[in-house]
């Protein structure tokens, strides 16, 4: 009998820069994935391939690819984390030098998203890639939590993936449907930016004790989805951690339709 063919699923890619005085690969810009993000998609028999940028004019030779190539050959998207959005993308001055983000890889995933979702396939945002698509679609960031909306949520800490608070999904909505009987649970957070404003079409589907948004979904024909925390560390973090498979499913079957 012949295996069923896995869905093909695109991982946007972490860029780094050239250092100024950078010799080797430092000299370099390099794309790279975090792998655990791309063994949880994988964990449920999805073939997970990073996404490079197309640059049709690059500096070392000119290229026909189009992002929407890519968008045609695969069956959904995923927008893994990383460097913060930069606030110029979202009609903003950065507040400080050190939240001006990476307006390169903004302006390589913004076209991703747009490919993907005029392509009718799903897309799926980890952290920087929830806020991303809120960007996408006409909403914009806090540039920094602790500053600036002070809590008693601890969103970031030097735990990295272990830093983990509890997040309730919004009653009747999208996630909860998903998550059936859970209303919610703790789960790994590494971020100091947030939703300051919703886009066109964005819908909360959960939120931190403190009102923070935690996870959007946009209205429109297709599957486009986003979670603040990070579920791909959820499994080293220990079992009491929320369940993020239910969330993984739905993101998967949508791409196999």
């Amino acid at each position: 009998m012949s295996r069923q063919r896995p869905v093909h699923i695109g991982l946007s890619a972490r860029i780094t820069h050239p250092e100024p005085s950078g010799v080797g690969l430092k000299s370099k810009t390099l794309q790279v994935l975090e792998q655990s993000v791309a063994q949880w998609a994988a964990s449920r028999h999805a073939l997970v391939l990073m996404v490079p940028s197309v640059l049709q004019d690059g500096a070392l030779e000119r290229s026909s690819i189009r992002v929407g190539d890519y968008a045609d050959y695969l069956d959904g998207l995923i927008l893994q984390g990383g460097a913060d959005v930069c606030p110029r993308t979202y009609g903003e001055e950065p507040l400080r030098p050190e939240w001006g983000g990476d307006p390169v890889r903004d302006a390589y995933e913004l076209e991703l998203v747009h490919a993907f979702m005029a392509a009718g396939k799903p897309v799926l945002g980890i952290c920087r890639g929830l806020q991303l698509i809120n960007v996408a679609l006409g909403g914009s960031l806090v540039q920094d939590l602790p500053s600036l909306r002070p809590g008693p949520v601890q969103h970031e800490t030097t735990a990295y993936e272990r830093n983990a608070h509890n997040v309730r999904f919004v009653p009747g909505g999208q996630m909860a449907q998903w998550f059936g009987p859970v209303s919610g649970g703790p789960v790994a957070s590494i971020h100091h930016q947030a939703i300051a404003r919703l886009g066109k079409g964005v819908e909360v589907e959960a939120t931190a004790d403190d009102g923070v948004i935690e996870a959007i979904r946009w209205n429109g024909p297709s599957f486009v989805c986003g979670v603040q925390w990070h579920p791909e560390f959820h499994h080293v973090s220990g079992p009491e951690m929320l369940d993020c498979n239910p969330l993984l499913d739905a993101f998967l079957e949508a791409a196999a339709r």
